[in-house]
């Protein structure tokens, strides 16, 4: 029995770090893109790597689940196509003494998850927010990227090209109305120079060679006037010190979640955005017992040997749950519904679901 449970174990374990590893490093694919033109736009390389850092425990409390699902449907599909499961229980030995360790090593990744979600995660999580605005602060010309407009406060800026003295050229900048919805200039320059006062956190962008067309009114036929150089000043430290990384629950930690519930009823505030944030945490926390439960007995009912089938259905039930879950968690504009109490239907359909499922396959 030993030599079997170590078998099974020792397939799983080896199954689902390579989930991990390779789900995990998908996730973050993204980030990576962003991060190496973060680097060529100027960003510091340690503050790049942090904010890589900073959002891998995010990753993991939603990886860590989906591998157990997929390590569940791959091992346990292949053993039963292969009759293995068949000749366990032939001799014997029941569908509970074969995944007694998998039980184990999943209550175990559950703790973990929990561990991550409601702590670490939220924790790291505001970090990377406040390290990205920070960076924008050291280094707002990075923002203006040569080939691509940007929109700041009312201006829409484009430039052609950017040296690393911040010297820029072929200029097009729109100033729009405070509604953002008209152009009531549009400003080309040949050549121009970025200056950035990090004291008084402002970043003057002066242009050289300019032709300003001026919109007035319904006049659609614009006003030109050319000049020799001009600038105009952006406020990017008030607009990133408008950023409070810590209002936001998802950035919380448990406790911080649990005080601000307190305060909120105290003073007779609407709790329903934070009791959804606190009860998601949880239900994707305890979501590998879910994957487990309905994962297993549905890989021994398929009985496919193939990698791709075992996968598709790993996506296929992992996604519903989550998806779910986040249309669930959008409710909380709604208290009403209680969607406080609505996000825990995924867990409880796949958990009592994968229960009989089972069963009814134990009882065979």
């Amino acid at each position: 029995m030993r030599i079997l449970n170590i078998y099974v174990t020792r397939d799983f374990v080896l199954t689902g770090v390579m989930a991990v590893v390779v789900m995990t490093f998908g996730m973050l694919g993204t980030h990576l893109i962003k991060i190496f033109q973060a680097l060529t736009q100027g960003i510091p390389a340690d503050a790049a790597f942090s904010f890589l850092l900073y959002i891998i425990p995010t990753a993991l409390s939603l990886t860590i689940p989906f591998s157990v699902l997929v390590a569940t449907m791959l091992v346990f599909g292949r053993m039963s196509a292969n009759n293995e499961i068949t000749a366990m229980r032939a001799c014997g030995i029941s569908i509970l003494q074969i995944i007694s360790p998998i039980i184990i090593l999943t209550f175990l990744l559950t703790c973990v998850c929990v561990y991550l979600q409601m702590d670490v995660s939220p924790y790291y999580s505001g970090k990377a927010k406040d390290l990205l605005k920070q960076a924008g602060i050291k280094r707002p010309a990075a923002i203006l990227e040569p080939g691509k407009p940007v929109q700041y406060e009312h201006y829409n800026i484009y430039i052609d090209d950017k040296n690393e003295k911040d010297e820029i050229s072929n200029i097009q900048v729109y100033i729009l109305s405070k509604d953002l919805k008209q152009v009531e200039q549009d400003i080309t320059a040949s050549s121009g120079k970025i200056e950035v006062d990090e004291s008084r956190q402002v970043m003057k962008i002066i242009l050289a060679n300019t032709i300003i067309k001026a919109y007035e009114g319904s006049d659609k036929s614009p006003r030109r006037t050319a000049g020799k150089e001009m600038e105009f000043t952006i406020d990017y430290g008030h607009k990133f010190n408008e950023i409070k990384v810590g209002d936001k629950p998802q950035y919380l930690t448990t406790k911080e979640l649990f005080s601000r519930t307190m305060l909120f009823k105290k003073r007779g505030m609407d709790v329903t955005r934070l009791e959804v944030e606190l009860n998601q945490r949880i239900a994707l926390a305890i979501s590998p017992i879910a994957f487990l439960l309905l994962g297993m007995p549905l890989a021994i009912r398929t009985s496919r040997r193939e990698t791709s089938v075992g996968l598709f259905l790993s996506v296929l039930l992992a996604g519903a749950y989550f998806i779910s879950i986040m249309i669930l968690a959008a409710l909380y504009t709604r208290p009403a519904l209680h969607p406080q109490l609505l996000i825990w239907i995924p867990n409880i359909f796949y958990q009592i679901g994968g229960a009989i499922f089972l069963f009814i396959i134990a009882r065979r």
